[in-house]
């Protein structure tokens, strides 16, 4: 059974954490859960604190002796690794493989090895782990995003449609058919993903980072630019350095022409940690590196 279903008592510390409120379940109060969720509960803790990119906490908390006797506690700390050394350990991504050969049928290892093999361009192997999960949603939603990054929106649809048959209404299912609708694009896709992520960023108990910007992203779909202004200055009041939003500030600026507020804002996710691992700035470094090379097969020639 998924420790972290609907029928559980983690289920409002789940709920915190799919929403983006990652210090709320980092502080949460664990110990009112029954002995058989304590280590469920801090995993995910310890994802609340991958999240937040707090790597080297998550390592370090993990000793090599209970990683050894625990696969799930082993998958933290491969993820918390590969994390740590920028997204380029090896080793990390060859600990996760053989935890997938190993311990398949355990949860935690299909989230957070998937991830890492997801993360290294094995997406195959990382599919073929997450499908293994036992009616987990954060699986069927890793699923759909990996299926997404790959342009896959009929494969993400599968997942997401298998996931409402067991799942009815339940907000993992939502959010990954949203971004199915981000991704699958026109205005009556955008304003129903608008809905969802409005809902969350706006209600007091469940606003958070994410949803903010998953509220801006549809804005910035549906052209309205000032309400998506809006929402990311509400993330990064919360949050000054979040590379999300503040790589969707360089989009939604440049889309308005305010060259130097869109500069403002690629300088400041240059600097802010993770930054220069965003898809936007290494797209644009790849850009720039293909445009030099081009120009220098041509030579001018001047007229005398």
């Amino acid at each position: 059974m998924d420790p972290y279903s609907a029928e559980g008592e983690l289920v409002n510390m789940h709920t915190a954490f799919i929403q983006g409120q990652y210090q709320q379940v980092i502080d949460f109060d664990t110990s009112i859960f029954s002995a058989p969720n304590q280590p469920s509960a801090q995993i995910l803790k310890y994802r609340a604190q991958l999240a937040l990119q707090d790597y080297s906490s998550v390592a370090s908390a993990i000793s090599s002796s209970d990683a050894s006797s625990d696969p799930s506690l082993a998958a933290v700390k491969a993820y918390a690794s590969y994390a740590s050394s920028g997204f380029s350990s090896d080793s990390a991504v060859s600990q996760a493989e053989s935890l997938s050969q190993s311990h398949s049928d355990d949860l935690t290892v299909q989230l957070l090895c998937g991830a890492v093999l997801a993360r290294a361009g094995k997406t195959d192997e990382a599919l073929a782990l997450l499908s293994n999960h036992q009616g987990s949603l954060d699986a069927v939603a890793m699923a759909t995003q990996i299926h997404l990054s790959q342009n896959r929106t009929d494969l993400a649809n599968k997942e997401a449609k298998s996931a409402r048959a067991f799942a009815q209404d339940a907000l993992l299912v939502n959010l990954a058919e949203s971004w199915i609708s981000l991704r699958e694009g026109g205005d009556a896709k955008y304003q129903q993903a608008f809905y969802v992520f409005e809902e969350l960023a706006q209600a007091p108990g469940s606003s958070a980072v994410p949803s903010l910007v998953a509220q801006a992203v549809s804005e910035l779909h549906l052209g309205r630019y000032p309400e998506a202004e809006t929402a990311l200055q509400q993330a990064l009041d919360v949050e000054p350095e979040n590379v999300t939003a503040l790589a969707n500030a360089v989009v939604l600026f440049t889309a308005q022409g305010d060259v130097e507020r869109a500069a403002e804002m690629k300088s400041r996710l240059q600097k802010s940690k993770g930054g220069e691992e965003t898809e936007l700035l290494q797209g644009l470094a790849a850009k720039k590196e293909a445009f030099d090379a081009a120009c220098e097969k041509y030579q001018p020639k001047f007229e005398p």
